[in-house]
């Protein structure tokens, strides 16, 4: 049965909408993930996580909403085979200090989401860690195990089956979120097994940042080829490492173009075959506060010295940085080895400019093919202050057959058929 009165897009070039989702009433949506026929978002507003069953794309039907803990997002995921990996850290956009989004992306995080000596000041109320579910049933979540860390928790997980998984993670006495490599041998007791961070972040141990306080010089995530991670360090730009040995991560190169751009480094995809790199900038504050952000392709030929030979075309059908909101890069399709893999077909998000996809054949010359800019949200699931009711398109999925999975913070889960 096909869905009814699909959202007619404000802009669409060679994507067709097959299929929305408003998730069970929970239409805000961080990571997405599908897994046998199940999409699986993280929400950023409704707490916890939903499974939506797309097994008929023209017709996706919520099954199943899993709570969160207390004040506690589970804002990012990964899945894989039977097991679901879901981040557990302190709800930031619930919190007080960080109402104004400006103050959660500016300056060092591990200093305003408090220290262990803190603790007996403000005790922590939130749930930390790494939560390991069974989806044989992807329908039906089943916790089997948990990971605890000391701190702010985990922002974002990179798995794809096997022994070994890989995070982001604020632990206490460090400035920001840090590299950790973790065992996944019992999937029921996944451990640490070794961390990285730059000189500077490690603050118990003496160490003094050598940059500015205002700058979030942290790990958003790393996406793993073979024995090498590729790290998205946000306002620190891209962190290549060396993980052969998975307990002492060790640097390849350390690339930072920011100043003069503006920062917010989010995704480092790896195209091994032809020796590029994808890397996006996200970006964070409304109305292009923080400058235009791009996408850039780098020529990784040599693995110590990757150089930027082109970025991605801006959206300028229309006046996107007047509309509102973010306008810019978030997230892009990271080659699931359970969906797409492509090294010539780039899928991401926009924010305010919805969904792009972008051919670099040419990897001196991008060039967009398709697009879908969905409408105005129904309504805000967004509660802080004064957001405004446009369209975030946050992620983006692509399965193996073409189909475009994607979402929102407000929107809801969005369904595509791409027409080139």
């Amino acid at each position: 049965m096909a869905s009814q009165n699909l959202p007619k897009p404000e802009y669409a070039n060679n994507m067709k909408l097959i299929g929305h989702s408003d998730q069970g009433g929970r239409p805000d949506g961080v990571q997405l993930m599908v897994n046998k026929g199940f999409a699986i978002t993280g929400h950023m507003f409704s707490k916890g996580f939903s499974v939506i069953d797309v097994r008929d794309p023209r017709d996706p039907k919520p099954v199943n909403y899993i709570e969160a803990p207390k004040n506690t997002w589970n804002i990012h995921l990964q899945s894989h085979g039977d097991l679901l990996l879901v981040i557990n850290a302190k709800d930031m956009f619930a919190a007080p200090e960080f109402q104004d989004e400006e103050q959660y992306y500016k300056g060092a995080l591990g200093e305003k989401v408090g220290t262990a000596e803190a603790k007996a000041e403000a005790p922590r109320d939130w749930t930390a860690g790494m939560a390991v579910y069974d989806i044989a049933n992807p329908a039906e979540p089943r916790e089997i195990g948990f990971m605890s860390v000391e701190g702010g928790g985990i922002h974002r997980i990179w798995y794809v089956g096997g022994q070994w998984a890989y995070a982001s993670v604020l632990l206490d006495g460090f400035t920001d979120y840090i590299f950790m490599t973790i065992d996944m041998s019992d999937p029921a007791q996944p451990k640490e097994a070794g961390r990285y961070w730059l000189p500077g972040m490690n603050t118990a141990a003496g160490e003094e940042p050598d940059w500015a306080p205002t700058r979030r010089n942290g790990l958003h995530h790393a996406i793993i080829h073979g024995d090498t991670a590729y790290a998205a360090w946000r306002d620190a730009g891209m962190v290549i490492l060396d993980i052969a040995d998975r307990s002492a991560p060790s640097l390849i190169t350390h690339r930072n173009w920011s100043p003069p751009f503006g920062g917010g480094t989010h995704n480092c995809l790896p195209l091994p075959d032809r020796d590029l790199l994808v890397v996006a900038d996200e970006a964070v504050l409304d109305n292009c506060a923080d400058g235009i952000k791009y996408t850039w392709i780098f020529d990784n030929r040599e693995p110590s010295n990757p150089i930027s030979i082109s970025t991605f075309p801006t959206p300028d059908e229309h006046d996107y940085k007047a509309k509102g909101a973010h306008f810019g890069p978030h997230n892009i399709y990271e080659n699931r080895p359970d969906g797409m893999v492509s090294d010539q077909i780039i899928y991401s998000t926009y924010q305010n400019a919805g969904y792009r996809v972008t051919d670099i054949s040419d990897p001196f010359q991008p060039r967009e093919i398709a697009a879908f800019v969905p409408p105005a949200p129904n309504k805000l699931a967004d509660h802080r202050p004064g957001r405004p009711l446009i369209i975030q398109s946050c992620d983006v999925w692509v399965s193996a057959d073409g189909l475009v999975y994607g979402n929102d913070y407000n929107g809801g889960l969005f369904i595509m058929e791409c027409q080139f």
